[in-house]
């Protein structure tokens, strides 16, 4: 029987820009951090983009993270009292330069609440919650890494064939995922291959369309969702799916930034099928695949 929540609890690591402004970013995504080292400048790169820095064996690209977001670069003068937050996220090591470090805190990831719509499309934020009294914004990772390091042609749609369309077609499809660049890359892929599906930006709204769908005697047959959301995350709602017998036939499919293990044994403790690292078309048409093969005919 799987655990209503993952083992392993994850906080929010709180930093300051040059601005002062507070941002937050899940402890899950961070390997380490390290005071600020001389960068090698790199050619032809997003202006974002300090240089490289070979960190413990391993060179990855610095990210000024104020330049990155439209709040300008951090100040020549500031750079040697700044600190670098080594990530590990979409397959690439990264590191991104922040003014100061405040500190790990505890993070109900159910107090956290989308971004106003009227902030538009083009903000780099996925949710604001409170610590202490403090507004706290939450980066959305995969609209900074799609700004920055732009996902390959190759791995943004697949080719499938005939027959594997038509093992894909007759599924009821639910994506989710809390960031819109996300969103946009998964129906993508998708609409590519001509295959239907449904697709919101919340747990909680997942959990009530599966609902609503098997009360109308059409369970959703194959559940796409990102881990790290807002209110209801991946873990529980891959808890509650496998926990409500009207829904927990469906095929569910972990979607994360997240490159460690840990979000695949985290996953099968929840009762997801499968956890994939954002993002590859072909591993997550395969994926759904296995999850067509699966269905009873």
């Amino acid at each position: 029987m799987p655990s209503a929540k993952a083992d392993h609890a994850q906080g929010l690591l709180l930093f300051r820009l040059h601005n002062q402004q507070v941002f937050g970013l899940g402890t899950l995504k961070i390997q380490e951090l390290v005071p600020f080292q001389p960068v090698t400048p790199m050619v032809n790169q997003h202006p974002g983009i300090l240089g490289a820095l070979n960190i413990r064996g391993q060179t990855m690209p610095i990210v000024d993270l104020a330049a990155a977001i439209g709040k300008g670069a951090t100040p020549q003068d500031m750079l040697a009292k700044s600190f670098i937050i080594v990530t590990d996220v979409q397959r690439q090591k990264v590191g991104f330069l922040v003014r100061q470090i405040e500190r790990i805190a505890d993070a109900n990831w159910r107090d956290i609440s989308a971004p106003d719509k009227f902030l538009g499309n083009h903000i780099y934020i996925t949710g604001v919650t409170r610590v202490d009294d403090q507004l706290v914004q939450l980066l959305d990772v995969e609209v900074i890494m799609a700004r920055l390091f732009p996902l390959d042609a190759s791995k943004a749609t697949a080719t499938i064939t005939d027959i594997e369309r038509e093992q894909l077609r007759p599924l009821r499809i639910l994506l989710v995922d809390d960031s819109r660049t996300a969103r946009k890359q998964l129906s993508d892929s998708l609409d590519a291959i001509n295959v239907k599906y449904q697709v919101t930006d919340d747990g909680q709204k997942a959990l009530d369309i599966m609902r609503a769908a098997a009360r109308q005697g059409q369970p959703i047959d194959l559940l796409v969702s990102d881990i790290e959301m807002p209110g209801l995350d991946g873990y529980e709602l891959a808890f509650a799916v496998r926990d409500d017998k009207q829904l927990a036939g469906a095929y569910i499919i972990l979607h994360t930034s997240l490159s460690s293990s840990i979000s695949v044994s985290q996953a099968r403790q929840v009762g997801a099928d499968e956890a994939l690292t954002k993002f590859d078309a072909r591993e997550l048409i395969d994926a759904m695949l296995r999850g067509a093969a699966k269905k009873p005919h």
